[in-house]
């Protein structure tokens, strides 16, 4: 007997629509309702963002340091 696969649970469209205004309204808000003041510190969070997240590459992949768990193919 087969256990059939189990779908991804479908997007609320209408559900995910009213969260990202909420999130718009609450950041709008926040800066004071000013809406390109919200914009510019919604696009220095991603800035910082980013930055984490380059922080946490591993410097050994930065540098292509190869440690033999992975063969890749290098051309």
């Amino acid at each position: 007997m087969s256990n059939p696969k189990p779908h991804p649970p479908t997007p609320n469209l209408q559900s995910d629509a009213h969260a990202l205004e909420a999130a718009a309204d609450q950041a709008i808000a926040a800066c004071g309702g000013d809406a390109r003041e919200a914009v510019k510190a919604l696009l220095i969070a991603n800035e910082f963002l980013e930055r984490e997240m380059e922080e946490r590459v591993s410097r050994g992949y930065v540098r292509g340091v190869k440690h033999g768990r992975f063969n890749t193919y290098t051309g």
